[in-house]
């Protein structure tokens, strides 16, 4: 058997289909029970992130593997398996291994460093063994990736190159001041009580906001989460909880809201963004309050500066000509719409386009977003992060979107006065952030670690041949000493003591060497051969090792259910 991992994640997918293809706990458990019943996998675990959704199993058919694999994510995900191939990676045996490793040590994060994986990586653990569909392989994977995330962090300083996706997106919305100097008296909501949400609403009682108001569907987790918060000493906070109904009118006092749920649909609409900041946008705003000369076009030139355009069948306020990644005019735009303005621009009089560029260039890159529309159902949001260029007035309206599929609709970035931040921006910036030194440093951990594993599991494969054998010669011995005992009745139990002694001493040195050899050899590249040699030149009942395995992995998961069951609650547990 061999691991195979085959999945999508942040660095292959976009996030308009990340979002469409997330897990809900019942459809990874789903998942789950079908990849075991399937024929090539005997196990198998989910990963599942607000950035990744990776299925891991034992398989004994490569290619039969693949393609079993990425038909159940395409299922249980509800993307069609021809969209989603495009986006899948596979991994095998070490580079598997290889690639969990690194996951867990940050590399592979949105925000290289975070912390936050590794309790995700123990939840995914925790739930393929309560399902039962974790056996030895997977156990000592998830197990061996926990203790390498751990090690990177300790060992080096991956912790300062890394920081939470909170914080990341505090400091997105903060653009160039600190986040503490941003929050300062401001009114946050926080909307879910989940570990993220909870993250998200420490870490903004810490940089100095004035009151959190928390709103969770169940009413007993947000009262805990506020009275956690209003006894955290030194923070001063205000925190209380409100009803789930009661968000659009707390929106309309907040000043920054965060919001983290499992919710499958939109948690704050365009419509509700829009009444929650009426009558608070200084006249003359702009979408975002991002001046238009920060905004790049599609081209990558910068867009001309947003005027209304009377007449729009579409209703918006968009660039002179039409820029198309005037993206705050268009994102999220569905086709049918996007053709409809773009046939109104080509129509438009001549003083309006005196300002195109390349007419040509322009007519193509309609034609290719409406194509995109068309198979996604909207426009896919391709807008960059704020530019530390210009100068931005704050909006009166910040909303930081954690979730994946996202809580909030992404059309708010188009409403004057808010400013979005959400797992796609985060993505664009997080792509130019610098790497820390001590990346070099983790890799190279991550390397010995995976040579240490391969040859862990080489060496483990041959164990229960080795017991097998030991277990044959004992038998002998049994056996002889039985049959000494016939021939000799009368034999001293003193003397039947030490010749029974004798002989097990002249087996085990006999089996010593060859079996401690054994295993060393197994443990290096190509050393699986070993246990069938052993096997046949031994006549060993194949039942027998069988019987041994059996065995050593129901002990084998029985330890590992006991040491996640004793371990201390990770503070970097969570959904994101």
């Amino acid at each position: 058997m061999s691991l195979l991992v085959v999945g999508l994640s942040h660095r292959s997918a976009p996030v308009s289909v990340l979002e469409r293809a997330a897990l809900p706990a019942d459809a990874q458990a789903k998942l789950l029970h079908d990849a075991v019943a399937a024929e090539p996998a005997a196990e198998a675990a989910v990963l599942a992130t607000c950035n990744r959704i990776e299925l891991y199993a034992d398989v004994d058919k490569f290619h039969a593997g693949v393609a079993e694999l990425s038909t159940l994510l395409a299922q249980h995900s509800g993307v069609g398996l021809d969209e989603l191939t495009p986006y899948l990676y596979v991994h095998y045996e070490d580079r598997a291994v290889h690639h969990l490793f690194s996951v867990a040590c940050g590399l592979d994060s949105m925000v290289v460093g975070e912390g936050q994986i590794l309790g995700q990586i123990k939840d995914a653990l925790a739930r393929a063994q309560e399902l039962h569909t974790a056996g030895r392989l997977l156990n000592d994977l998830f197990q061996q990736a926990l203790r390498v995330g751990k090690r990177a962090h300790s060992e080096t300083g991956i912790d300062r190159a890394g920081q939470s996706l909170v914080t990341f997106g505090l400091e997105q919305l903060a653009v160039r001041t600190s986040v503490e100097t941003w929050a300062k008296g401001k009114r946050a909501l926080v909307i879910g009580a989940g570990s993220m949400s909870s993250l998200a609403a420490a870490t903004l009682a810490r940089a100095g906001v004035e009151e959190i108001v928390v709103a969770n569907r169940t009413p007993e987790r947000a009262e805990r989460l506020a009275a956690i918060l209003a006894e955290q000493g030194g923070t001063g906070v205000s925190a209380r909880a409100v009803p789930w109904d009661q968000v659009a009118h707390e929106l309309t006092r907040a000043d920054v809201a965060v919001s983290c749920t499992g919710a499958t649909g939109l948690v704050l609409t365009a419509d509700v963004v829009a009444s929650a900041v009426e009558g608070r946008v200084p006249a003359g705003s702009r979408p975002g309050d991002v001046p238009a000369q920060a905004r790049h076009g599609s081209a990558g030139h910068l867009a001309q500066p947003t005027v209304a355009d009377e007449g729009c069948p579409v209703d918006l306020s968009v660039p002179r000509g039409f820029s198309v990644a005037g993206e705050a005019a268009v994102a999220g735009m569905d086709a049918a719409s996007l053709e409809q303005h773009a046939a109104w621009v080509d129509n438009a009089p001549a003083e309006r386009r005196e300002d195109r560029s390349d007419p040509r260039a322009e007519a193509e890159a309609i034609a290719a977003l409406v194509a995109a529309a068309s198979v996604l159902g909207r426009l896919p949001e391709r807008r960059r992060p704020v530019s530390s260029a210009g100068a931005a007035r704050p909006a009166v309206l910040a909303l930081l979107d954690l979730a994946m599929p996202r809580d909030i609709d992404a059309a708010v970035h188009r409403i004057p006065g808010v400013r979005l931040v959400d797992i796609e921006s985060l993505a664009e910036a997080s792509a130019d952030a610098p790497m820390a030194a001590d990346v070099e440093q983790v890799r190279g951990i991550v390397s010995d670690e995976v040579a240490a594993f391969g040859a862990a599991q080489r060496a483990a494969h041959i164990t229960p041949t080795v017991v097998a054998l030991r277990t044959m010669a004992a038998d002998v011995v049994a056996s002889e000493i039985a049959r000494l005992d016939g021939r000799l009745p009368g034999l001293a139990d003193k003397q039947r003591a030490e010749i029974t002694q004798t002989v097990r001493r002249v087996v085990d040195k006999l089996l010593h060497a060859p079996t401690v050899r054994v295993k060393q050899l197994a443990g290096e590249p190509g050393g699986a051969g070993y246990a069938d040699a052993l096997r046949t030149l031994f006549d060993l009942d194949p039942q027998t090792v069988a019987a041994v395995s059996r065995a050593d992995h129901l002990s084998a998961d029985q330890v590992s259910a006991d040491h996640l069951n004793n371990e201390n609650d990770d503070p970097n547990r969570g959904r994101a």
